[in-house]
């Protein structure tokens, strides 16, 4: 797949989170096939999660742990629905630190 689109949906992912969250704390990054979602923190952002594409608008999620191991979550779907599944299942992890 070309760096490109990758970065096309990275950008929109991070403005679906942005408008869900409610806040410009989270920023997005293409790596590979993997969209890497991370809060911004006050020193270096902190990777919460990633979609990773799975076929043509198909995205799996998985979150890292405190080990530093990726926990697939549930489901597998659109762009947009992924974005809502990150938000319910991680909303507490992606809030910025003075939230």
């Amino acid at each position: 797949m070309p760096a490109l689109p990758t970065k096309h949906y990275a950008a929109e992912l991070q403005r679906q989170l942005r408008s869900l969250l409610g806040h410009e704390q989270i920023i997005t990054q293409a790596y590979g096939r993997h969209l890497l979602i991370k809060r911004l923190d006050d020193e270096e952002p902190t990777v919460v999660a990633r979609l990773t594409e799975l076929g043509r608008n198909r995205y799996g999620a998985a979150f890292r742990s405190h080990s530093g191991r990726w926990e697939p979550l549930p489901g597998t779907g659109t762009l947009d629905e992924m974005a809502q599944v990150v938000v319910t299942l991680l909303q507490p992890y992606l809030q910025p630190d003075d939230y």
